[in-house]
């Protein structure tokens, strides 16, 4: 089942939050939707990985970090290790790395750029709270809907599973 961005604009427009256009598609999956979950973290990916080792049921994580250019917050390992738990996507307000391998993988994954160095890892940050960038707020529990024309939020799903 198809469920393009821009439908779901047309549509329901006056009911979404439409993030400004800065990520990047690097996932092997480009169109990918799922119930949010989140991750508040600032060059330390720790709590990416805790929180792509539980099972996933089809969700989607969004990584608030800080929007930082100096590290990555997602590689080929995290991603296969989100895969194998039944995550849907991975949304990095920052930078991943191993891009080539992310793009073979059947995950979506939208982040702003590359980078080729690793976080730090001190268990720092915050799980699932309200997170605002790319001009929206998003919060665990909302669905997020994203292909190659943009992300969206909505406060419930727009389709039925």
């Amino acid at each position: 089942m198809s469920l393009k961005t821009t439908d779901l604009c047309d549509d329901h427009s006056d009911n979404l939050s439409i993030a400004s256009p800065m990520f990047r598609d690097f996932g092997g999956r480009r169109e990918f939707h799922g119930p949010i979950s989140t991750v508040k973290v600032f060059e330390d990916n720790s709590l990416v990985r805790e929180a792509l080792s539980e099972p996933g049921e089809g969700r989607v994580l969004v990584v608030d970090g800080g929007g930082s250019m100096r590290c990555a917050l997602l590689g080929d390992n995290i991603a296969e290790l989100a895969i194998n738990n039944g995550w849907n996507g991975v949304v990095v307000y920052g930078c991943i790395r191993d891009s080539a391998d992310i793009a073979t993988m059947d995950i979506g994954v939208k982040a702003l750029n590359t980078h080729p160095l690793k976080s730090v890892k001190k268990g720092v940050g915050e799980r699932d709270v309200s997170v605002t960038f790319a001009g929206i707020t998003i919060r665990a529990g909302q669905y997020l809907y994203a292909d190659e024309d943009g992300l969206i939020v909505a406060q419930e799903a727009l389709h039925q599973a």
